[in-house]
């Protein structure tokens, strides 16, 4: 859903490059993260990071992991950023990408990121827009560059046909998962996943009785 634009937006990015780092910055940061985060530790991703509760929760909750939320709608970006800045946390492990996912490998290099979240992304339903899904093939093969071997990508959606689009496309790429890692109700199957943190249209859709489709899929070592 894209936001209306905000006045403030710009003028906030523009006083918080530590935290939000957008073109030609964010590309020059490709192989250079650890250095950015000064330190060595995992680095999973977001993409479509929206206004951040998702990575926010996240870097709040895991300090000795680091976390980049991707986005490419600035008021999108600096809600995140205004977030992050008001919990009254240090979060030096949290950084905001204002920029488009469509080839990951402009901002990350091979075997630079540990781990993927993939959230409520666009279902793009129409046949002629299959490549613009994050689950299509051609997107796989970019986390693969970036993503070290054996990672994991989270899914979640509350569209059971771009669900059920992406079973098949992670299982025709090779990657695997188990039974404990997939489930068509989440939230009635809490067990499966009972670390869970919530987006912003999960909460929403789960006051409306929506089943949230969830899957946690392995690449090969």
């Amino acid at each position: 859903m894209r936001l209306r634009s905000k006045k403030w937006a710009k003028p906030f990015i523009d006083d918080h490059r530590a935290l939000i780092i957008d073109n030609p910055s964010a590309e020059l940061m490709k192989g250079k993260w650890a250095s950015n985060f000064q330190n060595k530790r995992p680095i999973y991703l977001e993409i479509g990071s929206g206004k951040g509760q998702f990575i926010l929760e996240n870097a709040i909750k895991y300090p000795t992991i680091n976390f980049i939320g991707l986005e490419i709608q600035p008021t999108a970006v600096a809600i995140a950023g205004k977030n992050a800045v008001e919990s009254g946390k240090p979060l030096t492990n949290l950084r905001l990408i204002l920029g488009n996912g469509a080839d990951l490998t402009t901002y990350f290099a091979e075997n630079e990121i540990s781990k993927l979240f993939l959230n409520h992304s666009d279902p793009w339903p129409k046949a002629k827009h299959e490549k613009r899904r994050l689950t299509a093939p051609n997107f796989l093969k970019s986390y693969a560059e970036i993503l070290m071997p054996a990672s994991v990508i989270e899914f979640k959606t509350d569209n059971l046909g771009l669900f059920e689009y992406s079973l098949t496309s992670f299982k025709n790429f090779g990657l695997v998962w188990s039974d404990n890692e997939i489930s068509y109700d989440l939230h009635n199957e809490i067990k499966k996943n009972p670390a869970n943190i919530e987006t912003e249209y999960e909460k929403k859709f789960a006051s409306m009785n929506q089943p949230e489709y969830w899957i946690k899929v392995n690449f090969p070592a």
